[in-house]
């Protein structure tokens, strides 16, 4: 039996309809990441779920009974919802933000909901921080404390819309870890996410929203390996991939390698990897071809089933592979020995040296 159950679910604002008969069965235990383009409703859809945002139409059953208007506060604590801008009350301190819900909305008295609250903190990493305010934590440790108090209120189902989207690289590893241990406890998880290789990794399955609702619905194998509708295709490929034009010898080399660092960071690639495809990307671009072809285009791209990585660098002009008749042999040589293959291509006026390590 299926723990949620969603049928013809809409959701219009006025006239412009952003979800239309959606259907879709969760079972007790999954954890569905749910990924796609900027503004395809996947936020909505949570919301819609837990009448946040109640729904225009159709219906969303949960362990059996129907969600109403008039039943669903009774219903909310059993399904539990993290916040991208983690709603903690500034006023009150960590360990009054998980206790005063657990004694207005549970009836727990003080006492035991300030234990169950300790508790809490502890599994996120926080007891030392239970006095503090909101205000003294860095934006990870509300995130936390946000999980935490979520989990005070003993949710059958949690739903995270976007949890890291407003935290820096460092801290959305905090809360990542908090997602993963929770993930070994059972306890079923929707999550919104453009966390690629966690969606991939620690996912049951996968819904890729497109076309005003689940475009495709899969195991995170069948997604993210071999996806069956093309917009899946194109979305998945273009999270695979990064593209970078450089104007000419003078530009922002190290915006560069900033963003090539970030798609390395964002695919969980290994960090020796990471330096490799920088130092490919520096001596290519910045040594050999500007100096002597002026713009290049630089991509960026791997293979997630083979963990293969390549770097190629697109220029024009007649036919001329820029690596054998460069005269800075010493770029040349470290882009050899950094490379586990080189291939030189020309097709319609353009030249591409392409590198695989």
């Amino acid at each position: 039996m299926s723990l949620i159950s969603i049928r013809n679910l809409e959701k219009h604002y006025g006239g412009n309809v952003i979800l239309k008969d959606v259907n879709a069965d969760i079972k007790k235990g999954e954890i569905i990441s749910i990924i796609g383009s900027s503004g395809v409703g996947k936020s909505t859809f949570l919301r819609a779920l837990n009448f946040l945002d109640p729904p225009t139409g159709g219906e969303v059953f949960f362990g059996g009974e129907k969600l109403t208007k008039q039943n669903i506060d009774a219903m909310r604590h059993r399904l539990g919802m993290v916040f991208q801008d983690f709603g903690l009350f500034s006023h009150m301190t960590v360990l009054d933000n998980l206790i005063k819900p657990q004694v207005k909305l549970l009836k727990i008295p003080a006492k035991e909901a300030e234990l169950k609250a300790r508790a809490l903190l502890k599994t996120v990493w926080l007891s030392d921080r239970a006095r503090y305010y909101p205000h003294q934590l860095s934006g990870g440790q509300k995130q936390r404390v946000a999980i935490a108090r979520c989990l005070a209120m003993s949710p059958e189902v949690i739903l995270f819309d976007e949890p890291t989207n407003a935290l820096d690289p460092g801290m959305t590893s905090e809360v990542m870890a908090v997602i993963r241990n929770l993930a070994k406890s059972g306890i079923t998880m929707l999550i919104v996410t453009h966390e690629m290789d966690f969606a991939r990794d620690m996912s049951s399955r996968v819904f890729y929203l497109d076309e005003k609702g689940i475009y495709e619905d899969g195991s995170p194998e069948q997604i993210f390996d071999k996806p069956q509708k093309p917009k899946t295709r194109a979305f998945i490929y273009n999270f695979q991939s990064f593209h970078y034009n450089v104007p000419g010898h003078d530009f922002d080399f190290a915006e560069l390698l900033n963003k090539v660092e970030d798609f390395c960071y964002r695919h969980a690639i290994d960090k020796k990897i990471g330096n490799r495809l920088q130092l490919l990307a520096e001596e290519l671009i910045l040594n050999i071809i500007t100096p002597n072809y002026g713009a290049c285009s630089l991509a960026v791209s791997f293979s997630g089933k083979l963990r293969a990585y390549e770097l190629s660098v697109t220029y024009g002009g007649e036919k001329s592979n820029a690596l054998a008749y460069t005269e800075d042999e010493i770029a040349a040589s470290i882009v050899r020995e950094s490379a586990k293959t080189l291939q030189h291509t020309y097709t319609d006026n353009k030249n591409c040296i392409t590198a695989t390590i």
